[in-house]
């Protein structure tokens, strides 16, 4: 029987449109949805993924492709999909809700909802039995006990709309950045740390980029080397899992056990953005080659795979490929020995792959047990024959792999996640100075500036052509943040200059002045039932972090005293609860790293400043930022002001808290200078 498309055929969204044909009466978020539930008092089922979840593909096939269960959704609900991506907003109210229901969140998000849009009862993945049985006691409770649900959802809602700072006692603001809170930050991550494998706590296991880039700033204050063991661990361990792809570069979203041995296999944008930070700052630090090598693959990935003819990025790769988790990636051993030969030994024990499969169904995922340098010696090889070798097997391997059917790619291209990508890529050339990264950057940068943004309002997605849906605070959020690099790799005041319309924008649309913080949604967007903030750090920064740490920044760039007397204010509010749990706000806790000393302000004057500055941003500065001009008197900036190359030489000036240091004319003694603050 021919399968009819519904409304989701209209959609942008892969997600959407993966769902178009099923039987489902699915309805997009939107008004239209919500006034037939007013119109005909229905109860709203409210389904919400994304397009590489696993088992949301898994729910969708056993339950919404089936006619029978569709019939049932059709005859008692309005029926409502949601891409979790295109609409944080809206998954953010009703994961919310789950969790003040009991539940563990997760995705698929199911939620029930009255005809007034506010949550009832809610959970995730439902087996199709389970999930006929609740749709009937829904429909029946709804008709029966209609008082009652209303009644409940009422509740949700004022749980929903209270406060986070009230929710967790942060109504009085503390505003003591001390030594004493940052080591007790320190003490409080260590003891989740898994001191054998890495990372923080056992299976499953996710990067969360956020605390190991919290604990590089941690190590480069107090050089605790406790802190650096731990980052070097995870870093080290991550890049010869199998969360890392051996082959292709890039990262899985998460480790199902506690080895990062077996991923979840989506590759998602947002990861590898903040990884690429991540591994080029630890880069910085150590020197230590593999997190180049890492850097340099995951970038190779990203343009590879997630790079649109336009210069935007896409959202992410499916775990999935003909209906098979991780079958893109894996490799029995006649595979292997068939496409490497003679050599399929040596690569065997390279990657610990076996007859029998390291996997389920006799497959190999890909890793490593030790480092390059190891291997060679236990094999009597030179550390250059080694890695002549693993590039030869990741080239065959590699190009073998494209002939097989491809994961699922979601094109859609979300602000939010190519600012993280973006800022990856500043982080990278600094640290590693290749032009070619200095390409991709500007070239991303265009992109979302002439595409994603209007006026000085951004939009949140786009696909083909056009971009749809109102930016959030984490779109501005993190372009300011990409921006504030971008000016600081290339010196073009254009970026600082953007970065600043966009702050600017967020002050009027997503402030709210009676507690000095951001909403995540704009006064200009849709209302929803709840008009959230966002304070925990998860797997992507905060964005009102985000907002406090680009303040701080900004304040010092344009001379602006309000944006850093707010960023303080931003911090002061949450402070307690950094100190106590900065698992969960780990980017707050690397901004309370700048309170604790002075920002340096690094301002170059002439001919050679670029040079200079690439010189200069090889080396970790968390607590830095850099100004530069060719020429003097070239530049508006409050910190070039007065500035001077006497007698043409390039000049550097160190200064902070509006004092300076002597002027000197070579890198080495600026470097010295900073590290004397």
């Amino acid at each position: 029987m021919e399968k009819k498309p519904n409304r989701l055929a209209q959609e942008s969204s892969p997600y959407l449109l993966q769902h178009a044909y099923n039987p489902v009466d699915w309805f997009p978020w939107g008004p239209e949805a919500l006034q037939k539930a007013k119109a005909e008092q229905k109860p709203i089922l409210v389904s919400i993924g994304y397009a590489a979840c696993h088992w949301c593909h898994v729910m969708e096939h056993q339950s919404f492709e089936k006619e029978d269960i569709a019939q049932i959704m059709n005859q008692h609900f309005v029926c409502i999909k949601v891409d979790r991506e295109e609409r944080p907003d809206v998954d953010q109210v009703y994961m919310d809700a789950l969790h003040a229901m009991g539940v563990q969140g997760g995705w698929p998000l199911n939620v029930f909802l009255n005809s007034d849009a506010k949550p009832f009862y809610g959970g995730t993945y439902f087996p199709p039995q389970n999930w006929v049985q609740l749709l009937q006691s829904i429909a029946d409770a709804y008709t029966k006990s209609r008082a009652e649900l209303d009644s409940s959802a009422d509740q949700f809602v004022q749980h929903l709309q209270q406060s986070e700072l009230a929710k967790y006692g942060l109504q009085q603001a503390n505003a003591t950045f001390t030594p004493e809170g940052f080591e007790q930050m320190f003490a409080s991550l260590s003891r989740r740390f898994d001191l054998k494998r890495g990372g923080t706590g056992g299976a499953p296991k996710f990067p969360m980029p956020s605390i190991w880039r919290f604990l590089l700033r941690y190590y480069h204050h107090s050089q605790n080397p406790a802190a650096l063991e731990q980052v070097n661990l995870t870093l080290e361990e991550m890049a010869f899992g199998g969360i890392y792809d051996q082959v292709g570069g890039g990262f899985a979203r998460y480790s199902t056990d506690e080895e990062w041995l077996v991923p979840h296999f989506e590759k998602m944008l947002y990861d590898n953005g903040q990884l690429l930070s991540l591994y080029a700052e630890a880069y910085q630090v150590t020197r230590n080659e593999l997190y180049q090598q890492i850097a340099m693959e995951t970038i190779a990935f990203v343009e590879r795979e997630l790079t649109s003819p336009e210069g935007g990025f896409y959202s992410s790769l499916d775990a999935d490929s003909e209906g098979v988790e991780g079958k893109f990636y894996v490799f029995t051993q006649a595979e292997l020995t068939e496409l490497l030969g003679e050599e399929a030994a040596l690569a065997a024990s390279y990657y610990n792959t076996t007859e029998a499969g390291n996997w389920e169904h006799g497959v190999n995922i890909l890793h490593r047990h030790q480092t390059d340098e190891a291997f060679a010696a236990d094999q009597g090889m030179t550390l250059e024959e080694v890695q002549a070798h693993a590039q030869h097997w990741k080239d065959t391997l590699l190009q073998a792999r494209a002939q097989r059917i491809r994961p699922g790619l979601d094109d859609k291209i979300l602000t939010s996640w190519n600012a993280l990508m973006l800022t990856g890529l500043v982080d990278a050339y600094r640290a590693f100075g290749e032009p070619k990264i200095l390409e991709l950057a500007c070239s991303n940068a265009r992109f979302l500036i002439s595409h994603l943004k209007q006026g000085n309002q951004l939009f949140h997605n786009y696909k083909e052509g056009k971009a749809t849906i109102d930016g959030f605070l984490e779109d501005y959020a993190l372009l300011i943040q990409a921006l504030l690099g971008m000016y600081q790799i290339t010196f073009d005041e254009t970026w600082l200059k953007e970065a600043r319309k966009l702050t600017e924008y967020t002050l009027t649309h997503f402030f709210d002045p009676e507690e000095d913080l951001f909403y995540f949604t704009s006064t200009a967007g849709e209302q929803l039932i709840a008009r959230k903030k966002e304070i925990f750090d998860n797997v992507v920064p905060a964005s009102n972090s985000v907002m406090a740490m680009n303040l701080h920044f900004l304040g010092l760039f344009l001379g602006k005293e309000r944006y850093s007397s707010l960023s303080d204010k931003m911090l002061s509010k949450v402070r307690d609860l950094v100190v106590q749990e900065p698992s969960h706000l780990a980017n707050w806790a690397s901004l309370y790293s700048l309170k604790l000393k002075p920002t340096a302000e690094i301002a170059l004057v002439g001919p050679e400043a670029h040079s200079f500055r690439n010189l200069l941003q090889q080396h970790f500065m968390p607590n830095a930022l850099l100004v530069g001009t060719k020429e003097e008197n070239s530049s508006t900036l409050p910190l070039l002001e007065d500035r001077t190359a006497p007698n043409g030489q390039t000049t550097i000036y160190v200064c902070y808290n509006h004092a300076c240091q002597l002027p000197v004319t070579s890198v080495a003694e600026a470097l010295d200078q900073v590290s004397h603050i």
